[in-house]
């Protein structure tokens, strides 16, 4: 299968992409006969991915990191590059290939230390690719600093360097950063589509597959995993039976413990197994002696560890805690689709009786309010309110409408 196969709904996007591998291969094939490479070509040094979340940004830029250095020997036949099975395309994808970096996050932030190191990597020549790919897949979280000392990079690229950046939107990367890099905007895919690929590439059957991508709008992770994790699944049930419980102040408020130590938890979950083996490894690195004693001077590497291992947590919290309100906000637009008597499908059809009670006891403008508290929440959140201070916030605005 090629390497666009899993870029869902984009199809305006791969055929730019493809053609720009093209050119890509056009040019390297052309230095390495040393003839003139191509007059014009859509080819260049930096690229930003943007749009809403599950539209596939990181999926296409690895694509893209594959498509560029595939070596399939098709290409000499006038094959497109992207072939999917040859050893530059399979390494690409699947993280191992040396000449494609991919940097995900699981911190608020990415800081100096993190973008100085991935400069100096971007100077390096390709060691066995064609090309030095460097995907950064939360660009969005750079701090200003960062942004700084990436902007050097991209205004001054190494000739066989590609920086493949992905955000949210535009205005989550810095102006200088942007202005210098080709835009290409994903849209979210339709249900139909998700659908299709969580059957066809997953297995998961029909049915199963539709509610799922259904219920998450286009969201290609979210679907996989509510199809797949019946943990997923209970969680997401227990959110939407919130707006039905917040009847009188105390519902309100054991809602809202019960949000944040589902989150907290599953944080925990996510992070015990993780924490314990890169404290094991650190400790062995460092020359931990019978009986777990460390010697003299290691003490400051173990803290580092420790408030990264921190840090780790809260991200996971909050995301845990977003997931939770997206769902949220779901439900809402789901009751405002029947108060307006809209023909639009609803995603949450599955607790449709939910939905007519609460369309039924309360007006249009009051739901509205509700899902401008849930906005609310997801800005505190953002602003490191503490975290069941906002979701308290929320569930007493939810009550009063």
């Amino acid at each position: 299968m090629a390497v666009w196969d899993d870029l869902v709904g984009q199809e305006r996007v791969q055929e730019q992409l493809a053609a720009a591998a093209r050119d890509a291969d056009a040019l390297v094939t052309a230095e390495a006969a040393r003839e003139e490479p191509p007059a014009a070509s859509r080819m260049t040094h930096a690229w930003l991915f943007t749009g809403p979340p599950g539209s596939g940004r990181s999926t296409a830029a690895r694509a893209f990191a594959a498509a560029l250095q595939c070596t399939s020997p098709d290409r000499a036949l006038g094959g497109a590059p992207g072939c999917g099975f040859c050893d530059g395309c399979h390494t690409s994808l699947v993280g191992t290939h040396a000449d494609v970096e991919v940097v995900r996050t699981d911190m608020l932030s990415i800081g100096v230390k993190e973008t100085r190191d991935l400069v100096r990597r971007a100077q390096l020549s390709p060691a066995v690719g064609r090309w030095q790919v460097i995907v950064l897949e939360d660009a969005d979280r750079l701090t200003e600093g960062a942004g700084n000392v990436l902007l050097k990079a991209v205004e001054e690229p190494a000739p066989r360097t590609v920086w493949l950046l992905c955000a949210p939107s535009l205005e989550d990367v810095l102006p200088t950063i942007r202005s210098r890099c080709r835009h290409l905007s994903l849209r979210t895919p339709s249900v139909d589509a998700v659908a299709d690929v969580l059957m066809r590439r997953d297995g998961i059957e029909p049915e199963a597959a539709a509610s799922a991508a259904r219920a998450t709008q286009g969201h290609i992770g979210r679907a996989r995993r509510l199809a797949t994790d019946a943990a997923a699944r209970a969680r997401r049930a227990t959110v939407l039976k919130l707006p039905l419980r917040v009847e009188d102040v105390g519902g309100c408020l054991r809602a809202a413990q019960e949000l944040i130590d589902a989150a907290a938890e599953d944080a925990r979950q996510v992070s015990e197994e993780i924490d314990a083996k890169e404290a094991e490894e650190l400790e062995a690195a460092l020359g931990a002696v019978a009986g777990g004693r460390m010697p003299r001077g290691t003490a400051g590497a173990m803290k580092e560890l420790e408030d990264n291992q921190k840090r780790r947590r809260t991200r996971t919290q909050r995301d845990s805690l977003d997931l939770a309100l997206t769902d949220l906000t779901g439900f809402y637009r789901d009751v405002l689709a029947l108060q307006l008597g809209s023909k639009v499908a609803l995603a949450n059809e599955d607790v449709r009786d939910a939905l007519d009670r609460v369309a039924r006891s309360s007006s249009p403008e009051g739901t509205l309010r509700r899902m401008e508290a849930v906005l609310a929440c997801r800005e505190a959140l953002d602003t490191n309110v503490a975290p069941l201070l906002a979701v308290e916030a929320m569930t007493m605005a939810l009550r009063t409408g």
